[in-house]
């Protein structure tokens, strides 16, 4: 039986850290059109800057169904807990918005962030002798794969160059 019913884009709330299992089960075993978006940047750990890749929207994804056809299925899902309600309603999102956002970040499922900074950039040390302490790039030199950056130690201002992996910026 065919459902009149308009396919439309409903926000789901994901089980923490489960965005990715519950898009994959919908795309393979619903035929389901999913939108999760992830962002790739790098960031500083203690070991230094890692690369890391996490959901832009932590604990959310949009799948384009018809609601009263497939909810139960849905819902049920693995890595889902449900729809976004606001009271017995689970409202669609306008195409338009995630056309927007799929213009914005791309269809690829990961967007990566360039972790080149420049000059004037705001950033964080993440190894070596300086670690954890914040500066500003005063220039870049990518020949030597090197930034030069000002710090402030010791209640003073200093030109330092630094590797450029061990720089991150700031968010």
């Amino acid at each position: 039986m065919f459902s009149k019913e308009k396919l439309a884009w409903f926000c789901l709330h994901a089980k923490p850290k489960s965005e990715h299992i519950a898009a994959g089960h919908l795309k393979t075993n619903l035929a389901l059109e999913v939108f999760a978006p992830q962002i790739r940047f790098k960031r500083s750990t203690q070991r230094g800057a890692v690369w890391v890749t996490e959901p832009l929207f932590p604990s959310y994804l949009f799948a384009k169904y018809r609601l009263h056809e497939l909810s139960r299925l849905v819902h049920y899902s693995p890595g889902i807990r449900g729809a976004v309600r606001f009271g017995s309603k689970s409202p669609a999102v306008p195409d338009d918005a995630i056309e927007e956002l799929r213009h914005i970040y791309g269809h690829e499922t990961v967007h990566v962030i360039d972790p080149t900074p420049q000059a004037g950039d705001s950033v964080e040390i993440a190894g070596g002798s300086f670690h954890g302490l914040k500066a500003v790039v005063t220039r870049v030199m990518p020949a030597r794969e090197r930034v030069g950056v000002l710090l402030d130690l010791l209640g003073r201002q200093t030109m330092v160059e630094v590797s450029l992996r061990h720089v991150v910026k700031e968010k």
